[in-house]
């Protein structure tokens, strides 16, 4: 684990930084948050740019924030990766079928 306060690593049992030795909490954060990262990545290449890369900033800040033993900003980022990943999903599948239809439209007319 990590100081919350000087970013130095320390043992997981410790009760005080050895570095900057300012008192420590010893999180209980849990290890199997999801970061969507791959869902992330999918979002931004195959369907809408700007909100994937949103989320992509988003997911890459799951596993920081457990290592600083910060499990509640993990979940928080987590969240809202999964949110602006799902957004850049449906947001890039509206604007690819409205595309589709003008361009059948235009063609037929």
């Amino acid at each position: 684990m990590y100081c919350v306060h000087c970013g130095a690593e320390r043992p997981d049992n410790a009760t005080v930084c050895p570095s900057c030795g300012r008192p420590l909490q010893n999180f209980s954060a849990p290890q199997n948050i999801k970061n969507y990262l791959v869902e992330s990545i999918l979002a931004t290449l195959c369907c809408c740019l700007p909100f994937g890369i949103v989320a992509i900033v988003y997911a890459a800040q799951v596993n920081s924030k457990l290592a600083l033993g910060d499990g509640a900003g993990a979940e928080a980022a987590s969240q809202k990766a999964r949110k602006w990943a799902l957004t850049a999903l449906i947001v890039g599948l509206v604007t690819n079928a409205l595309s589709a239809a003008f361009m059948f439209w235009s063609a037929n007319h």
